[in-house]
C-alpha cells in the first residue's frame, strides 16, 4: 500500500470512529463535557507525560492527531493557545464541539502529520497520542521539527513493539479496546532513529511493564501494587522499558 493509500484507508477508519461516537453524543450515552483530572488518569503515562509539556500559559500548543479533543482542550484550560488537527474531518469535527462544549477556544483543522499546514517554528509544545505509529517518521520528524519553535518541546504517547510476548497478544488475544488500522504497528527503537535524526534530544520512557495485565484484569488494588512495583523497577532499570505496553517519547528542539 503506497502512501497516499494508507492515508485515505486511515482516514475511512477513523471516519467510522468518530461518527459510531457521534451517535453516543445525539443519544446522550456519552458528553463531551469531560474533567481535566480524568483525562490525565485514564491511563498511568498520561498525566506524567503532559506533565513533561510544562507551564503552558501564554504558550501556542499543538494537538498533533487531536483524535477526540480532550489533549486539546486540557492544554487550552491550562492556558495555552490552542492548534489541533487530524486527518479525519469526523474527529476534527468532535475535537471542535468538545471544545465548544467545555468552554474553551480550540482552532480545529483537517491536516496530515506529514504535510503540517503551519507556519515555521508556530509552536512551543505539541502534544501527540497514538499517532506517530501510524505515520513515516521521517517525513513526520521533519514536519515536526520545522513547527517546534527553538527550545520547543514534543511530547507523545505511542504503543511500544519491544515485549515479543506482548507483541504475542496483540496479535492473538481478544481484549477490550483492541480495534487497530491495518497499517498500524507498534513502534520500536529501530523506528525512532529518523526522529534521532532531526531532533538534538529524544528521550523515551516507559510505562506499564507488569501494570500491563489491566488490559485483561481490573482488580484496582493488584494492579496499584504492581504500578508501583513498575515505578521502582523502571527508575532502577530503565532499559526494562523496552519490554513495557507504552512508551512516552520527548523530543526538544534545542
Amino acid at each position: 500500500m503506497n502512501g497516499t493509500e494508507r492515508r485515505v484507508s486511515e482516514q475511512l477508519f477513523h471516519d467510522r470512529q468518530a461518527a459510531e461516537r457521534a451517535d453516543t453524543f445525539r443519544a446522550g450515552v456519552a458528553d463531551l463535557r469531560f474533567d481535566t483530572d480524568c483525562f490525565l488518569d485514564h491511563e498511568t503515562w498520561v498525566r506524567p507525560a503532559f506533565a513533561t509539556l510544562g507551564d503552558l500559559r501564554g504558550k501556542r500548543a499543538l494537538d498533533y492527531g487531536c483524535g477526540h479533543g480532550m489533549a486539546a482542550v486540557a492544554m487550552a484550560r491550562a492556558g495555552a493557545s490552542v492548534t489541533a488537527f487530524d486527518l479525519s474531518p469526523g474527529y476534527v469535527h468532535e475535537a471542535q464541539s468538545r471544545a465548544t462544549a467545555n468552554g474553551v477556544r480550540v482552532a480545529c483543522v483537517t491536516a496530515d502529520g506529514e504535510e503540517l499546514p503551519f507556519a515555521n517554528a508556530s509552536f512551543d509544545a505539541v502534544w501527540g497520542n497514538a499517532i506517530l505509529h501510524h505515520l513515516d517518521l521521517a517525513m513526520a520528524g521533519r514536519e515536526l521539527r520545522r513547527v517546534l519553535k527553538p527550545g520547543g518541546v514534543a511530547v507523545f504517547c505511542e504503543p511500544w513493539g519491544g515485549n515479543p510476548l506482548l507483541n504475542f497478544a496483540r496479535r492473538s488475544l481478544p481484549y477490550r479496546g483492541k480495534d487497530r488500522t491495518p497499517d498500524e504497528q507498534p513502534l520500536t527503537r529501530r523506528d525512532l532513529r529518523p526522529l534521532r535524526a532531526v531532533f538534538p534530544s529524544v528521550e523515551v520512557r516507559g510505562f506499564q511493564l507488569l501494570g500491563m495485565v489491566r488490559r485483561v484484569w481490573r482488580n484496582r488494588r493488584a494492579l496499584n501494587l504492581l504500578d508501583a512495583t513498575d515505578s521502582r523497577l523502571l527508575h532502577a532499570v530503565p532499559a526494562l522499558g523496552n519490554w513495557c505496553r507504552y512508551v512516552v517519547i520527548v523530543l526538544r528542539a534545542g
